[in-house]
């Protein structure tokens, strides 16, 4: 897994990040402080069929994102 360190960055440059690290990734952990990033992590994964789980450690969202089995997503 690969770790994508967003934090000190403020929207959309995390959720930009996840993206640019998933498409030659097909699992990645962001970690980020700004609050709107899990927002926008979450919108990212609807739209590209990512499965994402949220941990918040204090102000650090620990975000992973990682690709669904072709058979399991969304058409």
């Amino acid at each position: 897994m690969v770790t994508v360190d967003a934090r000190g960055m403020r929207c959309p440059w995390p959720a930009l990040r996840l993206a640019k690290t998933m498409r030659a990734h097909s699992e990645a952990l962001l970690l980020a402080d700004d609050p709107k990033a899990e927002g926008e992590a979450a919108a990212l994964a609807a739209l590209h069929g990512w499965q994402l789980s949220v941990r918040r450690d204090g102000p650090i969202w620990h975000i992973r994102a990682a690709q669904l089995p072709p058979a399991l997503t969304r058409p």
